[in-house]
């Protein structure tokens, strides 16, 4: 599921913004790029909206913004990683640096669920997390996360 999700363009070591809304806004810009997002605003509304219900910063580093969305007709997601450690309101209290960004129609759960658990899976790891942090560039994370 990684593999046939991310591609270069869905990956970013680089990953620009200073506090959690201006993460949320640079995931956003990356996903729209790949020309799969019919409406932006609808989809920042939407993952700004979910946020606020429910903070998505989870533990050791990572927070996974969301949202089911009218303005995507299949599942999209993204991979981005910071080098500084930005306040994502995580359970544990500590700031995030990987950050992963999905959109998904309403209505369906089936791909969403499949690729957060790849990627839960991969990110239990804290091994894995340390190499996904310290990637040189783009094509190295891509390579990290699909091999």
């Amino acid at each position: 599921m990684l593999k046939e999700t991310l591609t270069i363009d869905l990956v970013t070591t680089d990953l620009p913004g200073r506090d959690k809304n201006e993460v949320i806004k640079s995931l956003l810009d990356l996903i729209c790029k790949s020309g799969r997002v019919k409406d932006p605003e609808r989809a920042l509304r939407d993952v700004i909206e979910h946020e606020e219900g429910m903070s998505t910063g989870m533990e050791n580093g990572i927070a996974i913004p969301h949202a089911k969305t009218d303005a995507v007709d299949e599942l999209v997601a993204c991979i981005g990683v910071t080098k500084r450690k930005i306040d994502f309101e995580n359970l544990d209290r500590k700031p995030s640096q990987i950050f992963i960004m999905t959109l998904s129609p309403r209505g369906g759960t089936g791909p969403h669920v499949q690729f957060l658990a790849e990627i839960s899976k991969l990110l239990k790891d804290a091994k894995m997390r340390k190499r996904i942090v310290k990637a040189k560039n783009d094509r190295e994370l891509l390579d990290i996360l699909t091999s």
